[in-house]
């Protein structure tokens, strides 16, 4: 049954926001809580319950989010100002050629993205995208948007990150043919979403890297590749073993349990950025013949542009909270299947409306899967649960817009407004979810 006030309510609070950030150019962190108190209160939520859910939203983003922006944004000042990222840059370019870099991003993307959570890979390879920009002096999306779109189809595609796995759990799909359609699915949509839609943007808006501070000290010579890429892989290595050495690759007495907990921790993206951190001030800073007061000077300004994006992070999630606690997602994704849709379009389209109506790609996939699994036939095979779990990755993926961190990640990092950051970003994501669908619909029929 459809609950037509909750729709207008949306509707309304998407307006508010979109004219108070477009329009009326009120700073976005507001925009958001005042369109999340606008649908709260025309949904019916009680005066209380839509404070506590505002504090609910925002507390439980900013949990992790601000972790891992604040080390992140340390970590890549450090990186940059020891011309750690420019070494690379340089390398990229001379090995790859200045035409493929974008190809280079995308790769690096797609495959740095499979153990590491989508952020912390972000933050973690920005300042490469900014020297690159300042290297050839073209558009910083022609770089961006081919990292991103790598970063984004293995963050929703393939295992072991979050969604799909938790999407294979709920579908009781095989993990092993996930990962291998995730693979065959991603590489047709990562090319479109990424090299091939960044050339055609970047020539559309050009936007240049973020300039160095002037009063900061920056390194006088460039480290080397091998060095910098070492540094850039203690956080992924930590991360990675964690990852493997929890899975079920090794069963419960390989290891031992206390061993296993202390891997964990070290492995977890908060203490391998802890420890990335601690190695770049000194191996890039100290040694690098850098003061240390230069360094705190360096770290402390970073933190900046951290606090504008943790900021408008938590409002995103409390924008998204709000729309959450109204049920209007699920609601909706519910009439479809009383439509008749086939089961790999409504899987799609239920992933679509939670997505867009919530922001999290993560919950829109669990959400989506949730309310798929019922409807699947008793002798629907592996390959087909498996290409499931892609279309409700894709459908997860589409229209990043305010209500998702990764928008603001995004727009903060690449120094976009609003607008950019919608023909951009949004758009991308959109390709991305597209192609991702089409191409699943053409396995199905082929398979």
């Amino acid at each position: 049954m459809i609950d037509y006030s909750l729709i207008v309510a949306v509707i309304v609070g998407i307006i508010v926001l979109m004219v108070f950030i477009l329009k009326l150019r009120i700073q976005a962190f507001i925009a958001l809580l005042i369109a999340s108190m606008v649908v709260g209160i025309l949904s019916g939520m009680d005066p209380s319950d839509i404070m506590a859910t505002m504090q609910q939203g925002m507390g439980d983003t900013l949990g992790f989010v601000a972790m891992v922006v604040g080390l992140g944004a340390m970590f890549g000042a450090i990186l940059e100002h020891s011309g750690g990222a420019e070494s690379l840059a340089h390398f990229l370019i001379k090995t790859f050629g200045k035409k493929n870099a974008s190809w280079a991003l995308v790769v690096a993307g797609f495959f740095i993205a499979i153990p590491v959570f989508f952020d912390v890979a972000f933050i973690i390879l920005v300042p490469i995208i900014y020297s690159l920009q300042r290297q050839t002096k073209k558009s910083l999306l022609l770089y961006g948007i081919p990292l991103l779109a790598g970063l984004a189809i293995t963050h929703a595609f393939i295992p072991p990150t979050p969604g799909p796995v938790a999407v294979a759990d709920i579908l009781k799909a095989d993990l092993g043919w996930v990962i291998l359609f995730g693979f065959l699915i991603g590489i047709p949509t990562a090319i479109i979403s990424g090299p091939i839609f960044g050339s055609y943007i970047s020539k559309k808006i050009f936007v240049e890297a973020p300039l160095l501070s002037q009063d900061l000290e920056t390194a006088k010579a460039f480290p080397s590749v091998g060095l910098i890429l070492a540094i850039i892989g203690i956080p992924i290595v930590l991360i990675v073993c964690n990852t493997v050495l929890n899975s079920d690759l090794f069963v419960e007495d390989t290891i031992p349990f206390q061993v296993k907990s202390w891997l964990k921790m070290i492995g977890h993206p908060f203490t391998a950025l802890i420890i990335a951190n601690l190695v770049a001030w000194y191996v890039l800073g100290i040694k690098g013949k850098f003061s240390k007061e230069s360094l705190l000077k360096i770290t402390t300004k970073s933190m900046e542009a951290a606090g504008v994006i943790i900021l408008l992070t938590g409002a995103g999630g409390v924008f998204k909270q709000v729309l959450v606690n109204t049920g209007t997602g699920e609601m909706l994704a519910i009439y479809f299947a009383d439509q008749g849709a086939s089961i790999l379009l409504f899987a799609f389209l239920s992933a679509v409306t939670v997505r867009v109506l919530q922001g999290s790609s993560t919950v829109a996939m669990i959400t989506a899967a949730g309310i798929t699994a019922p409807l699947l036939a008793p002798g629907i095979s592996e390959i087909d649960k498996a290409l499931l779990v892609i279309a409700i990755a894709s459908g997860a993926s589409i229209l990043s817009h305010v209500n998702d961190s990764g928008f603001w990640l995004v727009s903060k990092y690449l120094g976009l407004n609003e607008t950019q950051t919608f023909k951009s970003w949004t758009v991308m994501t959109s390709i991305l979810s597209l192609t991702g669908f089409i191409t699943v619909y053409i396995f199905s029929i082929i398979l």
